[in-house]
Parts: structure tokens; sequence; C-alpha cells
């Protein structure tokens, strides 16, 4: 045996190279193992798959009327300007502002409008309040059966030893909630979904829910009750000014016609009667008749006012999208479940391989290492091929069918080719 000192340059590429192909080697030794995990990753999958079950998702869109307030009467404003009312219109400061519109579709007391909604299913079999759907009528994988099993008999031990009165479950309140009803806020809270576009104002509801009958009547319900809020809110001030008128019109209009009676009576009680204290009394009621007609012909003018400014608070929605019922369930995504089951179980597998390798007794890590390291220093080289390491530091030139013995020193050096 020879030996040839050449200066090998370490390039880093090829040694990575070279770890690449061993890697594929590797994986490709084990490749058996592999499908294995993945033939068991499918069916896990698809168990998993088909035990979720569906649900279906609404979506409806609208756009808010974004024109500016003080030309939103148009020829109402015209007129009530020809009358001598000054409608004196806001820039729409006082509205609920659309970032707003999430928070109050997920508050407490807007979902518990929901629970007395009547609702029924698809198939026409079920017929109940929306809050026993979504609290008696749920379905559930099985798994989840299993899980919440210690739970419900933790529960019922402790309501045997309990002695504290249980409110009842029809009572709306949300100053106080019993469990069932916090149970279901929370669930709607994360069914029913609100965003705005803050380019555009779109506003975009979705309702996910396991049957698509009740997934979109529940759209509608929630859109309906959304615009009653948002107009009650911009119209609340305006509607109050409008009662306080009209209490004070009516009013002023029964002293207006008391005191028209009353002059009308005296006149006629009066007639051909010419005398210094008839005249002063009639001038009396003529002035206080006079004085009645004013007031009511103003407060007249202030109601007409006040109706018009309800009528221009009041924000006008047009439907972009409306609610249909869903043909296709929007979740759970069995292909996606199934890829995602499959690619954990062969990463899984690779890394324990790898795993397993590291933890290999420390002769076969040191003979594996010097394999790596005689691989990378004679790969290529056309007139050497080791490719057996019959144990620590004894090596077989397959050219020569010659036994090398190192007994001393590292086993190769980078620099030395042996051929």
């Amino acid at each position: 045996m020879s030996m040839v000192q050449n200066n090998v340059p370490d390039v880093e590429n090829d040694a990575q190279e070279i770890d690449l192909v061993e890697l594929a080697k590797r994986l490709w030794g084990e490749r058996r193992f592999l499908l294995k995990c993945g033939g068991i990753a499918v069916v896990v999958g698809l168990v998993v798959a088909f035990s979720i079950p569906k649900e279906y998702s609404t979506t409806v869109k609208l756009a808010p009327e974004t024109s500016d307030p003080s030309k939103k009467m148009g020829n109402l404003g015209g007129l009530a300007a020809m009358a001598g009312i000054n409608l004196n219109t806001s820039s729409g400061a006082d509205a609920i502002s659309p970032d707003l519109y999430p928070d109050v579709v997920g508050s407490v007391p807007f979902l518990l409008e929901l629970f007395p909604v009547q609702v029924t299913d698809e198939d026409a079999t079920l017929s109940t309040s929306f809050y026993e759907y979504m609290d008696e009528h749920q379905k559930s994988a099985w798994w989840s059966f299993v899980l919440r099993a210690p739970f419900k008999l933790l529960g019922v031990v402790k309501d045997m030893f309990s002695k504290e009165k249980e409110k009842d479950s029809n009572e709306l309140s949300s100053f106080l909630l019993t469990q069932e009803q916090s149970d279901v806020i929370e669930d709607l809270q994360e069914r029913i979904s609100v965003s705005v576009d803050k380019k555009t104002l779109v506003i975009t509801v979705s309702v996910q829910m396991q049957d698509p009958l009740i997934s979109a009547n529940v759209t509608q319900v929630v859109l309906n009750n959304l615009q009653s809020y948002i107009t009650s809110y911009r119209t609340q001030k305006a509607k109050q000014d409008l009662e306080f008128t009209e209490k004070v019109f009516s009013e002023a209009r029964e002293s207006y016609y008391k005191a028209q009676r009353a002059y009308a009576a005296f006149e006629d009680a009066n007639k051909n009667i010419i005398s210094a204290s008839y005249r002063t009394e009639q001038e009396r009621l003529k002035n206080e008749m006079t004085l009645t007609f004013n007031v009511y012909n103003t407060l007249a003018q202030k109601l007409e006012q006040d109706k018009l400014r309800v009528q221009e608070q009041t924000p006008v929605y047009t439907v972009i999208q409306p609610a249909t019922v869903p043909l296709k369930a929007a979740s759970p995504k069995k292909p996606l479940i199934l890829i995602g089951f499959v690619f954990l179980a062969i990463f899984g597998a690779i890394g324990y391989l790898f795993i397993k390798d590291l933890f290999k007794p420390k002769e076969e890590n040191e003979i594996g290492e010097q394999y790596v390291i005689v691989k990378n220093n004679l790969c290529g080289r056309a007139s050497t091929k080791i490719v057996h390491i019959v144990e620590k530091d004894v090596y077989i030139v397959q050219a020569g069918k010659t036994l090398v013995e190192l007994v001393d020193g590292p086993s190769l050096q980078p620099n030395i080719v042996y051929t």
C-alpha cells in the first residue's frame, strides 16, 4: 500500500452536497418505516376528519350611507328652508364608529337578544329557540365526550353536595348569567364575526353554524339587530328631543284652543254691549289668545324640525351580498387535515431516526464518523474505492482487496489519499 499526499481543498459546498446525499440514502434505507408511518397517519387523519362535525358559514355584506350629512335632506331641507325652519344639520360626529361594530356584536346584551329567536333546521325535524339549539343540539367529535367526562362527573358530584339555588336559565340578564348561558355566549362569540373594511367601510357579517338553514337565518337576524342598534344609537338624542317637543306642543295646542274658546264665549255673551270693562276684558282675552297662538305656532315649527332631524340621523344601508343558505360545508377541510397528519408523521419519523442515531453506542458512532471522513476524502478518486469498514480503524480497500490497519493516530488525515 502506498500513500500519496495531495493538497485536497476543503470545499464547504462539496461537503454539504455529500451530506445531503448521505441523508437521502439514509432515508431511502428507512423507506419502509417512513411509508408505514405515512400509512398510519392517513388512517388517523381520515378518522379525525370524518369525526369533526360539519360547519356551514353564511356571510353578508352591506355598505352604510357615507354622503355628507348636511346634504342628506335634499328636497326636505329645501322645503324646511322655505318654511323658515333651520334644520341645523350636524356632521354626524355622534355616529358610532364602525371600528366598534365587532365589539357591539360580541357584547353580552347583543347576543342575549338572539336567545329567544325561533330556529328550524334544514330537515324541518327541529324547531326550537336559538338558545336551546346551541345548548342542547350541538354535535361534537367523539373524543370531546371522553375529555369532558371527568369534568361532568366532578360537576355531578359537586351538585350533589351543593346547596346553591339554581338560576332559571330562561331568565335573561346580562348582569347575572347561568353557567350554561355563559358557555353559549362564549360559543357565539367565536361563531359570529363582524369586520369592517376601513377603506370602503363595507361591513361583513359572518355566522358559522352546524346547520345551513339556521346559519342563514341567524345571520339575517344579526344583521337586522346590528342595523337597529346603530339606528337607535344615531337617533336616540333626536328622538328624545322629538318626544319632548311633541309633549309641549300638545300642551300649547290645548292652551291655545282654551284661550280661543274663552274669547269666543266672551264675545257671544256680550253682544251689543259697549263699556270700558267690556273693552278691557276683550283686549285681555284677545292678547292671551294671540300669545298662546304664537307659542303654538313656534312649537309646530319646532316639531317639524325635530321630525326632519330624526329622518336625517337615521342611517341608510345597502345590502351588497344578502344572506343565502350555504350549499357546502365550510369546515372541516378534510384534505388539509389529511395532509397535515401525513406531514407530521413523516417529519416525526425522520426526527425519530436522527434521535435514534444520536443514542447509538459510541463504537458505532465512531465507525460511522470514520466512514464519513473516508468518503469525504476519497469520494470521486478514480483510483480509490473504500466502501467497507470492518471495525474501528480497520478498512477494506475494495479496489485492491487490501486490509489496512491504522493503529496509532487518527483514522485518516484530510490531506492524505490512500490508494
